[in-house]
């Protein structure tokens, strides 16, 4: 149940975040170039828009195994050291994580207790960069839940989608269609 509701919360957090900033950034072009005006703050709010894109994708991504594996040297072993290695690179990862989460949480603390606002938008600094905390506890649910599978499940290590293969898959379909046409 809670990995359906992070599921889905990311993915209604990323579409939203990309259709928005798309929008913004069209519309600001069109008011530029056509009628040589725009807005002030869309450029700060695209650039907080695209923060929280990247931080919340990031995790969507490891989940969907989307991220670029460098796994030449552990698919030398067999699968007891795929299985360590990974679970190493896991506990790394967490450990990176949680030294981002404790600054961050140091950072917005301090923003907090300033209070200043954005530049060009009527809104608490620390709100906008909070980014730094939900996105980096989302990639730290993802790398636990990736540990516990290698640790007490089938998982080998990360989970990483071939394109080369899935390209040559599609291509071979597709041949296969033609052939019966």
């Amino acid at each position: 149940m809670f990995l359906r509701i992070l599921n889905r919360l990311e993915e209604a957090i990323i579409c939203i975040l990309l259709v928005s900033t798309t929008l913004l950034v069209f519309i600001d072009v069109v008011m530029r170039f056509g009628f040589n005006a725009g807005f002030l703050w869309s450029q700060e709010l695209t650039l907080h828009m695209s923060g929280w894109f990247v931080l919340i994708g990031a995790s969507y991504g490891l989940k969907q195994g989307s991220h670029i594996g460098m796994d030449s040297f552990v698919n030398l072993f067999p699968v007891g050291g795929r299985k360590l290695l990974s679970g190493i690179g896991c506990i790394l990862a967490l450990l990176y994580c949680g030294l981002i989460l404790y600054g961050s949480w140091i950072y917005l603390e301090k923003m907090h207790m300033i209070g200043i606002d954005l530049e060009d938008i009527a809104v608490r600094a620390w709100v906008a960069h909070s980014i730094l905390l939900i996105g980096f506890t989302f990639l730290t649910i993802r790398i636990s839940i990736l540990l516990y599978n290698i640790v007490f499940g089938d998982a080998e290590g990360f989970k990483r989608v071939d394109e080369a293969k899935e390209s040559m898959q599609i291509a071979e379909e597709l041949s296969k269609e033609e052939a019966t046409i």
